[in-house]
């Protein structure tokens, strides 16, 4: 039985790993890899303290912090598929196991079971694909998810964003102190963004909204030099000469094993104190792109995860008393 187990190998869990080593908890990391969903990411340029990282650079750095701690166990390539309560001595319904206290039984895609008095879930998101041609063969080479961590990236260049929802009306104005020219691109006759960014963009120079448009084919070599889209309005598929594409279509939390415990929002997000981490679940704690955090960025996802873990110890110190 561990005193916790942290899901996940992103900033949010490589953070919460340093902390509970700190606090001599008898800790579990189970991620299916390290870095998260910067690991693609060409240049990273807004993590604290250094000035420019590269995604597979900086994924490294992790597994070498939490490596260098005392007293945790990692396990990894491994995914958690499932999370169990257990009740005292009463079965878990996973692993079929008897537990002498109440706590939680992970099991995962190895077909391993663990068990932990208290759980941190870090297992962050998943962005939203288009799924078309050349998006995967060109992600962290030109197809960005993320106009804060890439967008100085693209000084003087031209960029596509995708979407016309509020993500992508914010990526634009993101884009517009960086990018030489940036087309805005929505498959619907209107943005449904908020208004007063709608009004921001259509005053820029820089901008143009192509709308009705379907994104097809994503084009270049060794990175992003064109996109083909299709015009709704005559019929025709057209090209774009672009050097960067910026995919703002939604993001996906990666919760679907611990929604049937703790509560999540419509968008499948887990709901948390924002002072503590904790969930409606008494024992679990959450942390980063998982959450229902507004920000979904490394250093906010490491901050609120060092709180996960402190308030974590401070759960297991409370039941030990009780």
């Amino acid at each position: 039985m561990y005193d916790l187990i942290i899901i996940g190998g992103g900033p949010a869990g490589a953070a919460a790993g340093v902390y509970s080593a700190r606090k001599k908890l008898k800790t579990l990391i189970i991620a299916e890899s390290f870095g998260g969903q910067s690991i693609v990411s060409d240049s990273i340029e807004n993590w604290i303290g250094v000035k420019k990282i590269t995604g597979l650079e900086f994924a490294k750095m992790l597994e070498a912090h939490i490596r260098a701690q005392e007293g945790i166990e990692i396990k990894t390539p491994e995914k958690v598929i499932s999370v169990e309560f257990l009740n005292g001595n009463n079965v878990g319904n996973v692993g079929n196991r008897a537990s002498n206290t109440n706590g939680y039984e992970v099991a995962t895609d190895k077909g391993n079971f663990y068990q932990s008095k208290s759980l941190i879930v870090a297992s962050g998101g998943r962005r939203r694909h288009l799924n078309i041609f050349g998006e995967d063969k060109f992600e962290g080479k030109g197809v960005s998810y993320c106009s804060t961590c890439d967008a100085p990236v693209f000084r003087n260049k031209l960029v596509a964003v995708i979407g016309g929802g509020d993500a992508g009306l914010e990526t634009t104005i993101d884009l517009m102190p960086y990018a030489s020219k940036i087309y805005l691109i929505s498959n619907k006759e209107l943005l449904t963004g908020d208004p007063l960014n709608q009004e921001e963009i259509r005053k820029s120079d820089k901008v143009s909204v192509i709308m009705n448009a379907d994104t097809q084919e994503i084009l270049g070599d060794k990175f992003v030099s064109g996109l083909k889209y299709l015009d709704k309005n005559d019929n025709q598929v057209k090209e774009l000469k672009v050097e960067g594409i910026f995919v703002e279509i939604g993001s996906v939390p990666n919760s679907e094993f611990i929604k049937d415990l703790a509560d999540t929002n419509q968008k499948g997000e887990i709901i948390v104190d924002h002072k503590t981490g904790a969930t409606s679940r008494p024992g679990i704690f959450a942390a980063g792109d998982v959450t229902d955090e507004i920000y979904k960025q490394n250093n906010i996802s490491a901050g609120d995860a060092v709180v996960a873990a402190l308030s974590a110890y401070n759960y297991l110190l409370n039941i030990k008393k009780q």
